[in-house]
């Protein structure tokens, strides 16, 4: 199947720092999936704003350009096998998992700040659940994370639909904040190398 954990070298300069962001050694295919879909939310939520007079202001502009940005963005690279290799690498475990996962409180605190008339509130709910959700998953048995993410993540979605407050047209916020970080980034799941074909 070519499984490969292989991690090449990083890059040097500023390459370097990229690489720890989406893995070194990512496909020309893999970028062009990490660049141009965010590219395209972006334009997309901007471009619905404009035409739907949402009434925003620069600043609700700006972030929700910003977290579509980081959401679609998020979910496409910590899919990758550049990024499964390099986010489960040897001595990166558990405490390291939980800190990238601990830092997203930002941006629930910007949607809050700018969409909720700071609900701190909605912000310790989301932060509270997020984390003991991302604890269950990593702590589970490897055959079974997967199936557990999954779970975790349609109480998630029952949540942000029926029981937390939905930023009026930024709806798709928590689905999509959600997914990053339950299904997409803390599942280890096998690097397949480019020559792998589907069975």
């Amino acid at each position: 199947m070519n499984i490969d954990w292989t991690i090449p070298e990083l890059r040097a300069g500023w390459r370097g720092q990229i690489d720890k962001i989406i893995g070194p050694g990512a496909t020309k295919a893999e970028i062009n999936l990490q660049l141009y879909v965010p590219l395209l939310a972006v334009i997309a939520i901007i471009a619905f704003g404009l035409f739907n007079d949402y009434d925003w202001t620069w600043g609700q502009y700006a972030v929700a350009a910003f977290i579509a940005l980081d959401m679609v963005g998020g979910i496409a690279t910590n899919l990758t096998a550049a990024a499964k290799r390099w986010n489960f690498r040897e001595g990166n475990d558990f405490k390291q998992h939980m800190i990238f996962i601990a830092i997203h409180i930002i941006q629930l605190s910007l949607v809050s700040y700018f969409f909720l008339d700071f609900d701190l509130t909605w912000v310790a709910l989301n932060y509270t659940f997020l984390m003991l959700a991302c604890v269950v998953i990593l702590k589970t048995p490897l055959y079974l994370q997967r199936a557990v993410s999954g779970m975790a993540f349609v109480i998630a979605l029952i949540l942000s639909m029926y029981v937390f407050n939905a930023p009026l047209h930024l709806e798709w916020f928590l689905p999509l904040f959600y997914y990053k970080l339950l299904v997409s980034h803390v599942v280890r799941e096998e690097p397949y190398s480019p020559e792998a074909k589907a069975s």
